[in-house]
Parts: C-alpha cells; structure tokens; sequence
C-alpha cells in the first residue's frame, strides 16, 4: 500500500507515541484512519503527561494483558519486549505475572464475605467460628498486617473459617520478591490495574489497592495513569477483529507485523 504524505506522517506519529506498528494499525490506516489517529492521542495521552516511567507502564501492560480475566497472547508478547527494552529485568516481569496470579484470590475474597452474609440472612451463621483467636491464627493475622498494613474483613472471615487456606494465601502473597525485582510501590501500581480494569473491575480490591498505594506515598497522578492505562484494552477489539475483517473482505495489510525500530 502507497501510503499519502499525510497517511505516512499519521503512521510515524503513531510509532512514535505507542512504540509499535502492526497489522491493526495498518488495517484502520486504510479503514478508518481518523480513529487510528484520535486513539493514538487518546492511548499516547497518559504517557505523555503521566509521572510513570516507560519502563513501568510496558509492566502494567504485561500485567493486564497477562491477566488470566483477559489473556492477550500477542499483547503480552509485544509488551515483554518493548518492558525488556526499556529497563526491565526478567526478574521484574516474572513477579508481575506473579501478582497476576494472585489476582485469582478476587473472586473468592468477595465471594468470603457474600457468604458470611448470606449465612447470616439464613440463619446459619451459627456454623460461623466464633471463638477468640489461637495463638497460631493470632501470629497469622500480625503476619498479614506486617506485610500488608491492614486487615480487611474477607481476612478475617477467611482466618476463622479455613485458617489452613488463610495460611497457604498468605504464603502465596508473602512470597519475598528477587534483589532486583519489583520495590513495593510498582507492586502496589501492578495490583492497582488488576483491581481496576474493566475485564475483572473489582471495586473492594481497588478501594484496597488505592488506600495502600495512598499510604505509600504514591502520588495521586500515578494511581491516575494507572487507572487512565487500564482503559486501552477496549482496543483490542481492532486489535482481533481489523485483520479478520481484512480477511473476510479479501484484502491483507500491506504494513507486515512491524515493532518499532
């Protein structure tokens, strides 16, 4: 495809503000090159007047794209490379997939609280431990606020009812990060964008996540590019659905499966 002058300066600004080109991109050149240009804008955005560095924003990529509410196989290869590109270690992409991981707890730290609710609307919550604390579960507990700074209610509801699985959680969570991977603040920053994007939006853990990066230290306007960042994934709607139009319609993109240089 010959592209026009102003077709090659849209494609060179894209490259420039996103760091990639594929066979998307060059599929809504030809389709809609309009939109192609108003979501580089709008995706560059964050990027451009944002405090987080590249490094980290390719990581919170690879975290959401990573993510198994979502799992975008290409989008997580393009962001490994381009995060590897600007600094980050293996050791620091293999803990945010980690923290990935962990986000599959979200479903069963609300779904604790809903039914300690629900026993109690039944009137079955007298199957509900009530007892003070072991000395075991008591050491538990002072673990998790040592490591995390809080004691949210689905902990406790977890400690009393299944002290074990409290126990196994808690090692997962606790699990010391290499010398030279993530320091605590870009872990809280990772698990901020789990909580909030919209293919697994968790309000609680959000809310969570939101208070210990507060307490941190964080600045506001990170937490908000973070936020700002979890929205791109709508994208990957013309991420899939761009080639197979091009295809159903007989037509395949000229511009090749190109990183930027």
């Amino acid at each position: 495809m010959n592209l026009t002058t102003a077709e090659q300066a849209l494609k060179n600004e894209f490259i420039r503000q996103r760091g990639y080109w594929r066979p998307w991109t060059e599929g809504l050149l030809r389709l809609n090159p309009d939109f192609l240009a108003a979501y580089a804008r709008y995706a560059g955005y964050p990027a451009a007047t944002g405090p987080l560095s590249r490094k980290m924003c390719e990581l919170i990529y690879v975290a959401l794209d990573g993510s198994a509410t979502h799992l975008f196989r290409s989008g997580l290869a393009l962001h490994m490379g381009l995060a590897l590109e600007s600094g980050a270690s293996a050791q620091e992409i293999i803990e945010v997939l980690q923290l990935a991981t962990a986000q599959g707890l979200d479903g069963c730290n609300l779904g604790v609280e809903i039914l300690v609710e629900e026993l109690a609307i039944a009137g079955r919550d007298t199957v509900l431990p009530r007892d003070e604390l072991s000395a075991e579960q008591r050491k538990l507990r002072d673990d998790y606020q040592a490591r995390f700074g809080d004691w949210p209610d689905f902990c406790d509801h977890l400690l009393r009812i299944d002290p074990g699985y409290f126990a196994v959680m808690l090692e997962l969570l606790a699990v010391a990060p290499p010398s030279n991977g993530l320091d605590e603040k870009s872990r809280g920053l990772i698990s901020l964008a789990l909580s909030a994007c919209f293919t697994s939006l968790n309000p609680h853990g959000l809310r969570l996540q939101i208070r210990r990066a507060l307490r941190l230290g964080t600045d506001h306007r990170e937490i908000l590019q973070v936020l700002q960042m979890t929205a791109h994934l709508g994208v990957h709607a013309c991420t899939v659905g761009v080639p197979l139009l091009l295809e159903a319609t007989g037509a395949t993109p000229d511009g090749g499966d190109r990183k930027a240089p």
